[in-house]
């Protein structure tokens, strides 16, 4: 089991976000723990070889809202992921 904290800056954002979308967003918070690289994950490019991006694309379905880009990068060495960005459309 890893651990997935947020950023400073993803925690900010996650404070602007409506209950639905932030249920939401704790929600992937909560599976990146059992599955740091689940299968719905885009890998991003990473210029940091210990660690790998992804990003999670909610639709405005499943948030109850906007649809939210969660941002996030996974170290297997610390096995921990940090969410990096929130993402909100409009």
């Amino acid at each position: 089991m890893s651990h997935a904290f947020y950023s400073d800056a993803a925690e900010k954002a996650r404070a602007e976000l409506s209950r639905g979308e932030q249920a939401a967003v704790e929600t992937v918070r909560r599976a990146l723990e059992d599955d740091p690289d689940p299968d719905h994950a885009r890998r991003l490019p990473d210029a940091d070889p210990y660690s790998e991006s992804y990003v999670i694309e909610l639709l405005p379905e499943q948030t109850g809202g906007r649809g939210i880009s969660v941002v996030y990068r996974h170290s297997q060495d610390l096995d921990a992921c940090l969410i990096l960005w929130l993402i909100a459309g409009p």
